[in-house]
């Protein structure tokens, strides 16, 4: 059968997506919500679907070479509208794929709500026609910003469901690729203009990727989340004991503190994570632990301290950390005097 007998199917399917162009983004979420629950479990459609989000990605890096290709093949030529269209079914699919994903790993009371706040915001834009076409489009320089986002959001989610990746080694792929190809993606668009405006693109890019190192700490690792914590004086055959949020100087001194993560990872992830023990803000001491992932419940790992300093009353945290230094949770504890003083008569 010839190639030019898919052209009514074709201009169907366009049809219908530019009809109702919210399925994409309910499609998006729903595979989302399905990658995130099949993760624990290894299974293989979770990659599937993250194999299928990144070769649309490749199609947008692409899209001129992709525009001839189907003009050749089916005699369709597809104007620049149509275009820009497709290019935002693919931002609806992926911000929607990626929200499950955030909304559960991130600890909401860290910058990293900032993080993804700001992917819930885009993922709004990407379905408002009017802000998207009217406002974000049109601005390249913005438009590359999102676009980097987007891309980025997506790698942090595939790439330890594809090549089990550890969320460091995600961190650092991510980065680079979503920077690269969002530079070469663009570039075409940019190329027939002025060269400062493409000594710029570079510029702006450089920094994109300049800026998403620097604050990692407020990106949440997508695919680990802490599924138990407690803060205890006692460990027995791999449970904590009960979990206090307030400990006495004297207590902390004869006993130490436990300091328990159960940690979801999805299968065959071997990862390193720290705890970053912290008094009034200041790291005191900084444990790394090796987990594996798989287990339903959770990875159990945890830290004993015993050393404290001659004063240790005031706040702590306990920071737990990925190898790159983004927050997959904290802990909390206050150590209170030992004796409290008399009262006033």
């Amino acid at each position: 059968m010839p190639l030019t007998a898919f052209k009514p199917q074709v201009l169907k399917l366009i049809e219908l997506l530019q009809r109702h162009p919210r399925l994409i983004a309910l499609y998006g979420f729903g595979s989302g919500l399905a990658s995130f629950f099949l993760v624990e479990r290894g299974a293989r459609v979770a990659k599937v679907i993250a194999i299928l989000l990144l070769v649309s990605w490749v199609w947008l890096m692409l899209e001129n070479l992709f525009r001839r290709g189907v003009e050749r093949l089916f005699g369709i030529e597809l104007p620049p509208p149509l275009m820009r269209f497709l290019t935002q079914l693919i931002h609806q699919e992926s911000l929607f794929f990626v929200l499950p994903f955030f909304f559960v790993t991130t600890s909401w009371n860290s910058g990293q709500a900032l993080f993804t706040g700001l992917l819930g915001v885009a993922a709004l834009c990407s379905i408002t026609d009017p802000v998207y076409n009217r406002h974000l489009a049109p601005r390249r320089w913005l438009f590359l910003a999102y676009h980097t986002l987007t891309l980025f959001a997506v790698l942090l989610a595939a790439l330890p469901l594809i090549l089990q990746l550890t969320t460091a080694q995600s961190y650092r792929w991510a980065l680079g690729i979503a920077v690269a190809l969002s530079f070469i993606s663009l570039f075409g668009v940019l190329r027939a203009q002025r060269w400062w405006r493409t000594l710029g693109l570079l510029g702006l890019t450089l920094a994109l990727g300049g800026l998403g190192w620097v604050t990692r700490i407020w990106v949440p690792p997508a695919t680990l989340w802490l599924t138990e914590v407690a803060v205890s004086p006692e460990l027995n055959d791999r449970t904590p004991g009960e979990g206090v949020d307030r400990v006495t100087a004297n207590d902390l001194r004869a006993r130490g503190l436990y300091a328990y993560t159960a940690i979801n990872a999805p299968r065959g992830l071997n990862e390193r994570i720290v705890h970053v023990w912290r008094f009034k803000g200041r790291e005191v001491d900084r444990i790394a632990l090796d987990i594996h992932g798989g287990r339903e419940a959770g990875y159990r790992a945890w830290t004993h301290k015993r050393n404290f300093p001659s004063d240790p009353v005031g706040r702590w945290q306990v920071q737990v950390l990925t190898e790159a230094g983004q927050m997959i949770g904290t802990l909390r504890f206050t150590v209170t005097p030992s004796e409290l003083p008399p009262k006033p008569r």
